[in-house]
């Protein structure tokens, strides 16, 4: 299921250049190019750039094979996890959502310009990288765009082309977007677990008390989860959850197009033998 319904949804436009409140940034350079360290941390796009290369800085997330649950039309929450998996695929709901992340894997006209995000991970990362290299790197690792349905029990279909199990999977704005309630994503979170090797590693990103957020003049519901119902339910599915994090929504973020009060980080790893 896509990330965001509608903001990575119906229209990839939506999300690439309409003002958001978690889940988009009216510029992509939104406080990422030249200004301070703190401006930076003020902007949620530096949050979440910043964010997912520190979960993995420990070095145990890595393996050759990643699975990114809906990913909408973008490709920043792979900026970092492209260094430690060869082997990439990139899933969406939404025909339209697919379209255009081949848009920008075949470097096309058109593509949506990433490079504003690639450079800052660079520069998080510090290991000396252009962001075209960084985003070469990504493409050449990303193998496939496969349809996914996270409130199927198999939610890549039968007969994946995805190599399974994988060793890690990373989601972003998906699970609580897609979910009318928390059983159904408790649900999600267990079927898209059954793609994760044991031991294998996820790292969850989501919006924190959300329970709508509006697309154009469309207001669509989302169920509100909390730290530790995030927390339970991972550890319902199986998860040892390594490290969660929040991040709470300053007032100046807060764009009146949703009622988000923050956002989860969380880095779990699928216990054996269960």
């Amino acid at each position: 299921m896509t990330s965001r319904r509608i903001r990575k949804g119906l229209a990839p436009g939506l999300s690439l250049a309409v003002p958001q409140g978690v889940d988009g940034v009216s510029d992509p350079k939104a406080d990422l190019s030249l200004g301070s360290e703190s401006r930076q941390n003020q902007s949620l796009a530096g949050v979440r750039c910043s964010t997912l290369p520190a979960l993995g800085a420990q070095g145990e997330v890595s393996g050759r094979t990643l699975i990114d649950i809906g990913s909408g039309p973008t490709i920043y929450q792979l900026l970092s996890a492209c260094a430690h998996f060869d082997d990439i695929t990139m899933t969406d709901f939404l025909e339209v959502n697919r379209q255009e992340l081949g848009l920008w894997l075949r470097d096309e006209p058109g593509a949506f310009d990433w490079s504003v995000y690639s450079r800052h991970v660079c520069l998080i990362e510090g290991k000396g990288e252009s962001c075209q290299e960084k985003e070469c790197q990504l493409r050449a690792r990303v193998k496939r765009i496969l349809p996914i349905d996270v409130h199927q029990p198999q939610p890549l279909g039968a007969g994946s082309l995805a190599p399974l199990p994988a060793d890690a999977l990373v989601s972003a704005f998906c699970l609580e977007a897609v979910s009318p309630d928390l059983a159904s994503f408790q649900r999600a979170l267990d079927h898209i677990t059954t793609l994760l090797r044991p031991g294998g590693h996820l790292l969850l990103i989501g919006a924190l008390e959300e329970s709508w957020y509006l697309a154009g003049e469309a207001r669509l519901a989302v169920v509100p989860v909390r730290e530790e119902e995030v927390r339970e339910a991972l550890v319902r599915s199986s998860y040892e959850v390594r490290d969660l994090r929040t991040y709470i929504m300053p007032s100046h973020l807060r764009t009146g197009v949703d009622d988000v009060k923050g956002i989860f980080f969380a880095w779990a790893r699928k216990k054996v033998g269960v």
